[in-house]
């Protein structure tokens, strides 16, 4: 079954967007949304690490994301408001990178692949990174839900509650890095943060718990890859713009039935 490259395409999608969605559940209530925009930049000179080293593109990615991550929340409040900071170093990341990417010699590089994923050339090695990735994501996040959920609402609460804000965000870090990691060969860098934060936004009008916002996340996030993935087939588009462009109606369909609702 898996020798059909549709299929793996198809397994590939819904892997990231089930693992997304819910964590972007986070990234909405957090408001964190330029936050996830700069670890998916910052992932492009993960790839030219992983190239010059020659090491596995998914770890390079992952090593640069999570640095990036890291590096973002120690100097958050240290002089610079957090917009102008993600700013800097979101920009900054993705221009070494392509610079870097073309210092490297002797190796045939699809940048287009990079920016906006290349889901059809997925391969089985690919499917093993993603769903385990994705696995990694969700088992985390199913872990630590009450105690991430808490410091979500109030640092003053779960340090009451008896949990270290401080150790959530680390937990939500790695969780971010792993889902950009993974996403890359799907949507791209230039769209991951869209799979993370439009399906989250689309389930808002429709939940009524936090859990339920989550469920209902990942729904769409799953739908909105494989029938984009459908679409792009059909009409013989970009797949990886074609499953944000789904995920941007369902966002627009869903709000109209929240307004309805009201």
């Amino acid at each position: 079954m898996l020798d059909d490259f549709l299929t793996r395409a198809a397994l590939a999608g819904l892997g990231v967007g089930l693992a997304a969605a819910p964590l972007g559940c986070f990234v909405v209530w957090r408001r964190m949304a330029y936050f996830g925009d700069a670890t998916a930049h910052a992932t492009i000179l993960g790839v030219a690490l992983a190239l010059a080293l020659n090491m596995s593109i998914f770890a390079g990615a992952m090593i640069v994301a999570l640095l990036m991550a890291l590096t973002v929340s120690a100097l958050t409040g240290r002089g610079y408001a957090m917009d102008t900071l993600l700013g800097v170093m979101a920009h900054s990341a993705l221009a070494i990178g392509l610079v870097a990417v073309s210092f490297i010699q002797g190796v045939r590089l699809d940048l287009m692949s990079y920016l906006f994923g290349d889901i059809l050339a997925v391969s089985r090695g690919d499917l093993v990174v993603i769903w385990g990735g994705a696995a990694l994501v969700i088992a985390l996040t199913l872990w630590r839900w009450q105690a991430l959920l808490t410091a979500t609402l109030s640092p003053d609460l779960a340090h009451a509650s008896g949990f270290d804000p401080r150790r959530e965000q680390l937990v939500l870090t790695l969780c971010l890095a792993v889902v950009v990691a993974v996403a890359i060969k799907v949507v791209g860098v230039l769209l991951i943060a869209a799979l993370l934060i439009v399906p989250a936004a689309s389930a808002r009008p429709l939940a009524r718990t936090p859990e339920g916002m989550a469920i209902i996340a990942a729904a769409l996030g799953g739908g909105a890859a494989l029938l984009g993935l459908y679409a792009a087939y059909i009409y013989d588009t970009p797949a990886g713009p074609s499953i944000v462009c789904v995920a941007a109606f369902g966002f627009a369909g869903t709000n109209l039935i929240g307004l309805l609702r009201r």
